[in-house]
This record gives C-alpha cells, structure tokens and sequence, in this order.
C-alpha cells in the first residue's frame, strides 16, 4: 500500500511538468500557424519550405491532391506571385490535438482580400496532421473544406 501511494505522489509531482510541455508544443504549434498564414499571406516560400513536410499530401477545398514539391514548384514558377496581391489569411477557432510527436490542428481559416468591388470574405474549414520531426513540428497532410456563405 506504501508502494501505490508513493508511486501515486510520484505521478501528482511530475503532472505539471507534463501539463507545461504539453501547452509548451501547442503554444509552439500555434505560433507556427500564425507565421504560416502571414507568410502565405506574402507568398513566402521560406515560410512555405518550413512549413510542410517533404512527403506531404494537401487535398485543396477544390479536390485536388497536391504534394510540397508541387505548391514549391508554383511557388517558384509564377514571379508574379510576389506582385499579386494575395487575401490576408488568418485563422479562427482554433483547436490542437496532440498524440506525442503526432498533433492534428483544425481551424477555420479566413481569408479576406480587398479587389476594387470591396471586401471579399472567404471561410475554410482546415485540418493539418503535424509531425514532429528532428525538434521542428511539420505538417504532413492537410485537408481543407470550403465552407458556403449565407445569403
């Protein structure tokens, strides 16, 4: 009986460790995102390069199945990119689940650009599986939904 309440103590004293390296990595995950949607916001390919990992599966909210070499090669291809003005992103309701080195992120990413008729607001449902991988988080599928607006 000593024994199960020594090892019972042993388990109380070490929870807040566990509880602050667990907010630690979704602190960390929610800093990455942040710095993902600015970055993407710029068409940032260093951001982007950081971001996914080499053998990523992204399903657009169009159903098309892209990998990071692809997004890097459009990226890379269109200079234009870094002239287009390109909608602020940002994302809302947030939520990440963590399994070790394994999170799933969802979120509802907004993404609102200014053309001359006026504000344009488009909304999208995402999930990200994260791994990480030698110390840095990388997302490694992705999935986004398109969500209708209301009329």
């Amino acid at each position: 009986m000593k024994k199960l309440i020594s090892i019972i103590l042993l388990q109380l004293l070490f929870m807040p460790a566990l509880f602050a390296q667990e907010s630690d990595e979704v602190r960390d995950l929610e800093q990455l995102l942040d710095e993902f949607l600015r970055g993407a916001s710029e068409n940032d390919a260093e951001i982007h390069d950081r971001f996914w990992a080499e053998d990523l599966i992204y399903t657009s909210s169009n159903g098309e199945r892209v990998t990071k070499e692809i997004i890097m090669e459009g990226l890379a291809d269109n200079p234009q990119n870094m002239n287009q003005q390109t909608p602020d992103y940002h994302a809302e309701e947030t939520q990440i689940q963590l399994f070790d080195d394994i999170a799933v992120v969802t979120f509802k990413l907004v993404a609102i650009s200014q053309p001359p008729s006026g504000e344009e607001r488009l909304e999208f449902y995402n999930t990200g599986t994260f791994q990480k991988r030698d110390g840095q988080w990388k997302a490694v599928a992705w999935q986004a939904t398109r969500i209708p607006m209301e009329m």
